[in-house]
């Protein structure tokens, strides 16, 4: 169960999601709140941008710390109109946003034709066996840039 207020948030980004298809865009959209008070919303802008990772999800994130002026978006809520994919997911966990509320199920999306189980599954593979073919390639000089990190006296963690 949700608050009233959570109800008002996620049918704000449902809304969008809705005006989104209107505007060109896809069928998502999300909102992140801080302290109750929304700081960003977005819709889906891959098709408008010609971006893949144009999800609402990530978009709101990019707004949101633009307004915050910072990373982390720790105690902030992303309120989305569907369950959010893996790169979603990813962005929300780097962006350390403390709770999610969403609408639709990924197996909606699915049935929409955003079906992610691919990715989730690859997710799970051993990198030989995934599709996308994946190479490692140690070098040396990689490594130095992480030693040179380690090293670095000014450095901010994130």
């Amino acid at each position: 169960m949700i608050s009233e207020l959570d109800s008002t948030f996620l049918h704000r980004a449902i809304e969008i999601a809705h005006s989104n298809i209107d505007n060109g865009g896809g069928p998502f959209g999300a909102v992140i709140t801080y302290k109750n008070n929304i700081i960003a919303e977005s819709g889906n802008m891959v098709r408008i941008q010609n971006d893949p990772t144009a999800h609402a999800e990530v978009e709101a994130i990019r707004k949101a710390c633009a307004t915050l002026q910072n990373y982390s978006l720790e105690h902030c809520t992303i309120y989305s109109s569907c369950e959010p994919c893996p790169m979603c997911l990813g962005a929300i966990y780097w962006a350390k946003i403390n709770r999610i509320v969403f609408a639709s199920s990924r197996f909606d999306a699915a049935a929409a034709g955003f079906d992610d189980k691919l990715i989730y599954d690859e997710i799970l593979l051993p990198i030989a066996q995934r599709t996308v073919t994946t190479v490692s390639a140690p070098l040396q000089i990689a490594d130095d840039v992480f030693k040179k990190w380690i090293e670095f006296d000014k450095k901010l963690r994130y």
